[in-house]
């Protein structure tokens, strides 16, 4: 798995942590790979072996589990911090965070050693970046 590799894994694995993949998070990492510099030379049509993969993973027993250890050793350590935050991004692209959604968020935090403190501040930016007007 390439860094790229494992940051899409991040994402997808964070929109299919409630058993479905939204259209507001799918757009969401869509638009992630398509603005964001960490992306540049990525080639955007390997998402769908990327997500197959990540599915083979999460189908399999502890797949969860040995998802995020490929990812963290996957990643550079400075990446830490944003594959956290392109998961709470993503978490937040559909207006709502459920507890299966959560409790991903708190195992990459804890397995991607993201300390509390920054993992709050990564949480309050993806909030904010999401909100919406009332109708």
């Amino acid at each position: 798995m390439t860094p790229h590799d494992a940051l899409v894994a991040t994402m997808i694995a964070t929109s299919a942590a409630d058993g479905t993949l939204s259209d507001e998070e799918l757009d969401s990492i869509r638009s992630i790979i398509s603005v964001l510099p960490v992306f540049a030379g990525f080639d955007a049509s390997q998402v769908p072996q990327i997500a197959d993969r990540t599915f083979s993973f999460l189908d399999a027993d502890d797949g969860l589990d040995r998802l995020v250890a490929t990812i963290g050793q996957a990643l550079p350590g400075r990446l830490n911090e944003t594959a956290y935050a392109l998961a709470c991004d993503v978490a937040a692209a559909d207006g709502s965070v459920n507890i299966e959604e959560l409790r991903l968020l708190e195992i990459l935090r804890h397995d991607l050693d993201v300390d509390r403190l920054t993992a709050a501040a990564i949480e309050r930016g993806a909030r904010a970046r999401h909100a919406r007007l009332p109708n």
